[in-house]
């Protein structure tokens, strides 16, 4: 007489159990320790290099021109050179897509002028200049009266600003592009009696940057 063995539905379940979930678990562990690594590496990175914000500084500005065609429409042209500084002992800098513009008391008095894209190495500096002008530019009723008024008081302020993109540069590894904003004041001596040549600041003025 022949045996019949027979395996419960337990056992059945339990043998499959260990020869379906076996191979997944292990993909899952490795996957698991591979994230791991790697985030742990980018955190380590980040910890140790931290890239700090690049400065800028104005270096000089120049008004050559700055006049109402009508009584909303301006006429303007100023010449501009920034010094760019990278602070980071280990970390380069791209700068890509970058607009430069003046404004006076809120108000766009230029159209956006483009500079080249350009890298900055590890603690370099860079001159930027920009020759930024405005031709028929609408602005408030009130342009010609504010502007009279900082000529009785002696000072004209400009706020000459930039924008653009930036990545940073860890050996071959490159970031993704983060926008940046920096923001540049000039005061210019603006009295009664207007000098021969345009209207200049050298001060060397810190320039507040935002990441």
């Amino acid at each position: 007489m022949s045996q019949v063995f027979s395996k419960s539905p337990k056992h059945c379940g339990e043998k499959q159990k260990l020869t379906i979930d076996k191979p997944y678990k292990k993909l899952f562990c490795a996957l698991s320790a591979c994230f791991t690594t790697v985030l742990s590496a980018i955190l380590l990175i980040w910890l140790i290099l931290h890239p700090s914000k690049p400065q800028f500084s104005l270096r000089e500005a120049d008004i050559y021109q700055l006049n109402l065609s009508t009584s909303h429409l301006l006429n303007s042209s100023i010449q501009l050179t920034l010094l760019s500084k990278n602070p980071n002992q280990k970390v380069g800098i791209y700068y890509d897509e970058l607009q430069v513009y003046a404004a006076y008391k809120g108000q766009q008095i230029t159209v956006d002028s483009y500079l080249p894209p350009f890298y900055q190495d590890h603690q370099d500096t860079n001159l930027l200049t920009a020759s930024l002008v405005g031709t028929g530019l609408p602005v408030a009723a009130s342009f010609g009266y504010e502007v009279g008024r900082d000529q009785a008081a002696g000072k004209l302020v400009l706020n000459l600003k930039m924008n653009g993109k930036l990545r940073w540069k860890v050996g071959t590894w490159v970031s993704g592009k983060y926008r940046f904003n920096v923001n540049c004041v000039a005061v210019m001596d603006f009295g009664p009696t207007l000098p021969t040549g345009p209207l200049s600041t050298k001060q060397g003025t810190q320039c507040s940057t935002s990441v």
